[in-house]
């Protein structure tokens, strides 16, 4: 006789067993420099060959990486924004990231889409709305990746990988209207994007005055509940909500400099502040477990047989060579910055998924299917782990070789008398 809770406690098991193997995986890629998002995908691999083989499916897991995707991208943008801090110092490394995102973002879209219709002889607003979800840098895989990098690197690529995410929700929502390039669309896209910065602006500052008034130990998730819930409505009337999000982190993170004059009286900056290290550990606790969970059922969700699909395989090349080819020109032309390993980390991830799953049914193109997506995520995770690489072994001989020189290099007072 079964035992009566075997499939909840088989199903406990093994959420637990996902969670242990992501958090060393995390330790792994430290090391190893491997993305923890690879990992994750070859885990939802190998459990789709075992459930292949042992007859064993999933309920569809489309439905799962819709939910668990935009609960991601709530908890992910607002895990960036809550580390970063405004001041005059950093404003270059701000407009240089935020430059970089939407150039880069505007160019390889454009390009990308013309690939596509090239390709596919497709409508461009067709081909556009697709190659959006293309030109996202991935900030799920960028934040955790970039660890080792200095402290100046790992700012740029935080706030450019944050940014790309909001960007390029905010365009998606623009591209997919009914016609893309009358006065009415930007006008309405224009009227949208005004109404969600009040909104956003007004929210944030409730939202402070939210965490600053109610006592308790629950009242964080009760936070993300009205996070979720406004984020969601605005979604539904097609509002780039992430920018309330980028907006209460800003706040809440910079709380020195917006509670000041007579805005003391109703928020006290110091009690904030310690609010904001917890909020800091559950959100970036509950991001961990929901990217987590994501990757893995993207990885159980995909058909390795497309990866021997000629088609996929040359569309998603071309994609791979405009999206590294505008960042290129970019970095060594206009930004003029190092190529090493900025040029390298552009991973596509979560943001794409989800936009690609967004695409309204009159823009879907058949054969510009999952293939691609999964084709353009995987070899933009493998350069960005060899580039990765490439500069991990050159800090390291740059550190070996400097402490060489240290050890040999004679004393002070001696190399004085000589």
């Amino acid at each position: 006789m079964d035992h009566p809770g075997l499939l909840s406690y088989s199903l406990i098991i093994s959420l637990s067993l996902l969670v242990i193997m992501s958090y060393l995986f995390d330790i792994m890629s430290r090391k190893s420099r491997i993305p923890s998002v690879l990992l994750l995908l070859t885990v939802g691999i190998i459990l789709r060959f075992v459930g292949s083989s042992l007859n064993i499916a999933f309920l569809n897991s489309r439905i799962y990486l819709e939910l668990f995707g935009i609960i991601g991208v709530i908890l992910i943008v607002l895990e960036a924004t809550l580390e970063l801090n405004l001041s005059r110092e950093k404003l270059p490394v701000i407009r240089k990231s935020m430059a970089s995102a939407v150039l880069i973002f505007v160019a390889s879209s454009l390009l990308i889409a013309l690939v596509i219709k090239l390709v596919l002889n497709a409508p461009f607003q067709s081909c556009f709305v697709n190659a959006v979800p293309m030109a996202v840098i991935s900030s799920a895989i960028v934040i955790p990746s970039v660890c080792n990098l200095s402290p100046d690197k790992k700012e740029f690529m935080v706030y450019e990988a944050t940014f790309s995410d909001i960007i390029g929700i905010m365009i998606f929502n623009f591209a997919i209207q009914k016609s893309l390039w009358s006065a009415a669309s930007v006008f309405s896209f224009v009227g949208n994007l005004t109404v969600i910065s009040l909104i956003s602006v007004v929210c944030s500052l409730l939202l402070l005055l939210f965490i600053d008034k109610i006592a308790g130990h629950n009242k964080f998730f009760l936070l993300l509940s009205i996070l979720f819930l406004v984020y969601s409505l605005g979604e539904l009337f097609h509002l780039s909500s992430l920018l309330l999000i980028l907006v209460f982190g800003l706040t809440i993170s910079n709380v020195y400099l917006i509670v000041r004059g007579p805005i003391k009286k109703y928020l006290n900056p110091y009690k904030l502040t310690y609010e904001l290290r917890q909020l800091k550990l559950i959100t970036s606790e509950s991001a961990f477990v929901i990217r987590t969970f994501f990757f893995v059922l993207f990885g159980y969700s995909i058909h390795l047989a497309y990866l021997l699909n000629l088609e996929i395989i040359l569309l998603g090349s071309l994609i791979m060579v405009m999206i590294f080819s505008v960042r290129y020109f970019h970095l060594k032309y206009i930004a003029k910055t190092s190529l090493f390993p900025e040029l390298f980390i552009a991973p596509r991830g979560l943001i794409t998924i989800i936009l690609y799953y967004s695409i309204p049914q009159q823009f879907v193109l058949k054969r510009f299917g999952e293939g691609v997506l999964f084709f353009v995520i995987l070899v933009s995770s493998l350069v960005m782990m060899a580039g990765l690489m490439y500069t991990g072994n050159q800090v390291t001989e740059e550190t070996e070789c400097l402490d060489i020189l240290s050890k040999n290099k004679p004393p002070a007072s001696q190399s004085e008398g000589n």
